[in-house]
């Protein structure tokens, strides 16, 4: 296993990561996708805003072969109560439009455990070597452009999953901002066509910082009421899958 680091004053390393060769680290660019859900495994485009082909809000799902998903879910399992997010690293600055048009069916990946110590610090660890994900337009829960000009009022997030189980990605509004996805437990009123659309949930309890934070304004295990729509839905903050204030933000 590779370990790879990003410190919080190396901020546009979020879709950087170096490549071991001849006693000297090169640059490698391409995308990274985090790895949300069990049961059902979504893959979260790590956006940045100020860097155009990364400027970008993405929730799809991908081919994933028996090797990185069995992977993934057991160290998952041995990490689950520390700050330990997933990844999948595809090298190259394709555009995400190919797999939203269809043109694009499959990338190269590599499987990164991210450790986050507490200064905030990013270790990128390399679980599992290049393998082939497909990818169908289809599987496109949401894309959208990183354009905003203002915020919201109260925080909103993005919900999608697979039945009871429900994550919520915060809406990327107006730069600075902060990007973070929970999995959520006690879901109560959630529609399983919500999910499929990534429907926007207002949380009115909490007023949006129309900035940057620097920790999840959801407190884990706290219940929370929501709205989509009209329509009134519930939660419990649970397990974050990715939480970044930094890079996102880099010009």
């Amino acid at each position: 296993m590779t370990p790879q680091h990003e410190t919080t004053g190396h901020q546009p390393a979020a879709h950087e990561t170096a490549r071991p060769g001849s006693g000297q680290n090169a640059d490698r660019h391409g995308h990274r996708f985090l790895l949300i859900g069990e049961q059902t495994i979504f893959a979260y485009h790590l956006g940045l805003y100020f860097v155009p082909v990364h400027a970008f809000q993405m929730i799809t799902k991908f081919g994933l072969d028996d090797r990185l998903r069995t992977k993934y879910l057991e160290d998952l399992g041995a990490h689950r109560d520390q700050r330990v997010y997933y990844s999948l690293f595809s090298e190259g600055h394709w555009p995400l439009q190919e797999i939203v048009d269809g043109t694009r069916t499959s990338l190269d990946v590599e499987l990164e455990r991210v450790t986050v110590d507490q200064n905030g610090n990013r270790t990128f660890t390399t679980l599992m070597a290049v393998t082939t994900a497909t990818c169908r337009k289809g599987d496109v829960v949401h894309y959208k452009p990183l354009d905003a000009k203002t915020y919201p009022d109260y925080l909103t997030c993005l919900a999608f999953g697979q039945g009871a189980e429900v994550h919520l990605a915060h809406q990327l509004a107006a730069p600075k901002n902060w990007d973070e996805v929970i999995t959520v437990t006690d879901p109560q009123g959630f529609q399983q066509a919500d999910l499929d659309h990534a429907a926007a949930v207002t949380i009115p309890s909490i007023k949006d910082a129309k900035g940057v934070l620097d920790k999840s304004p959801l407190i884990t295990g706290q219940k929370y009421d929501g709205e989509i729509g009209q329509r009134r839905v519930s939660f419990r903050a649970g397990r974050q899958g990715w939480w970044n204030h930094t890079s996102l933000n880099a010009s």
